[in-house]
């Protein structure tokens, strides 16, 4: 059993900046496919970015791509996703989801574990 923990979202305006965190209980982190996750209110949950463990790539949604950043410090245990340029439509609850398998997954139902979640408010 993975626990995940999300931290770092919160308000900020348009054109900002956050930086989620999302650490791990797992030993080994290392061997994780890592994903990031957001969901609207009324929205279906929506693949963001994901970082396999096996290959070392990342993968990102188009409607991210070119400003967020995904990453992770196996050390640390803990995964990144470094948000620029917000704008309003990034607003979500953000999720951190956990695979041991290896290549990029960018469907929720890949997923084995998941964190509660943290709320990004971007205002205009």
């Amino acid at each position: 059993q993975v626990h995940l923990v999300e931290s770092g979202g919160g308000l900020v305006q348009a054109g900002g900046s956050l930086r989620l965190s999302c650490a791990a209980s797992e030993r080994t982190f290392s061997r994780y496919t890592m994903g990031w996750f957001r969901q609207a209110p009324g929205k279906e949950r929506e693949f963001v970015a994901a970082f396999s463990w096996s290959t070392s790539s990342t993968y990102y949604s188009d409607s991210v791509k070119g400003r967020f950043t995904i990453s992770r410090d196996n050390p640390k245990n803990t995964a990144y996703l470094q948000m620029n340029s917000l704008k309003p439509e990034d607003t979500a609850v953000y999720y951190c989801a956990a695979s041991p398998r290896g290549n990029l997954l960018l469907h929720p139902a890949d997923y084995d574990y998941w964190g509660q979640g943290t709320q990004v408010t971007v205002s205009s």
